[in-house]
């Protein structure tokens, strides 16, 4: 399968590898407006970049914003039993429009430059609006991964939604933990042990609400006043510790009078 990879943000450049690597995978170009950053995913990848003239296959996946979906998909003049799809896991597929095989190829994972995925590890959800396109993408996912599961449009939006609270909140979460031992002229290092802890709990677990920890989960009002206290010159710090104090202690039933 001839594989065109139009973007080279985060996502495009771990696809891209992924795909090259793969068995039954042939990516024969990355199409993106960036030039420096196309050319780097390109060259990752060991294949061919443009800005200009698109490279014919049998699938197109779109990686890029979820705003610049809908514009890319219109501009692409593509062969008519050709698939495109989106990567985008908060993107309809009516985003894809005027294309009759339109299709979506989400991988749930985090994408960060420099860093390769391991696919194997994680879902790709997949939907297509006709035969041909939905066996075009599950086709391909297999290539990367067991994991696959059918998702509409409502279900990546929860699936996304959750990745958000999982992921972007809980690394928001570090940058506080690291903010507060720098001041005091700690390395990060000292938490990442109960990161790694605390991850590999939950999800042996499977389930974090009885897996919660700490002052606000014991209901020890004396710890969570006094945390309040040291974040007195940071109010919005603040404002986030206790907002999140309050939602543990109303899944624990623990009062939250502090």
């Amino acid at each position: 399968m001839k594989i065109v990879i139009i973007g080279s943000g985060n996502v495009a450049e771990s696809l891209a590898q992924a795909i090259a690597e793969a068995e039954g995978l042939e990516l024969v170009q990355v199409f993106a407006r960036n030039e420096e950053r196309g050319r780097k995913v390109a060259e990752l990848a060991q294949t061919k970049w443009s800005n200009s003239t698109l490279a014919e296959a049998d699938l197109y996946l779109i990686s890029v914003s979820d705003n610049a979906v809908e514009g890319v998909a219109k501009s692409l003049k593509i062969a008519e039993n050709a698939v495109v799809a989106h990567t985008a896991g908060c993107c309809p597929i009516e985003a894809l429009a005027p294309h009759t095989n339109r299709a979506v190829f989400y991988p749930f994972q985090t994408f960060t430059a420099g860093r390769k995925v391991d696919f194997t590890k994680g879902y790709i959800f997949v939907e297509g609006a006709t035969y041909h396109a939905l066996a075009t993408v599950e086709s391909a996912a297999k290539a990367l991964t067991n994991n696959i599961l059918p998702a509409d449009s409502a279900r990546r939006a929860v699936i996304h939604l959750s990745g958000v609270f999982a992921c972007n909140f809980a690394n928001a979460m570090y940058a506080n933990a690291a903010e507060v031992l720098e001041k005091e002229g700690l390395p990060f290092d000292i938490v990442a042990p109960v990161i790694e802890e605390t991850a590999k709990k939950v999800i042996e677990s499977k389930n974090p609400a009885k897996s919660q920890t700490g002052p606000a989960r014991r209901g020890d009002t004396q710890t969570l006043e006094r945390h309040c206290k040291m974040l007195a010159a940071k109010p919005r710090t603040r404002e986030i510790y206790e907002k999140i104090s309050e939602d543990i202690c109303e899944r624990t039933k623990i009062s939250k009078s502090y």
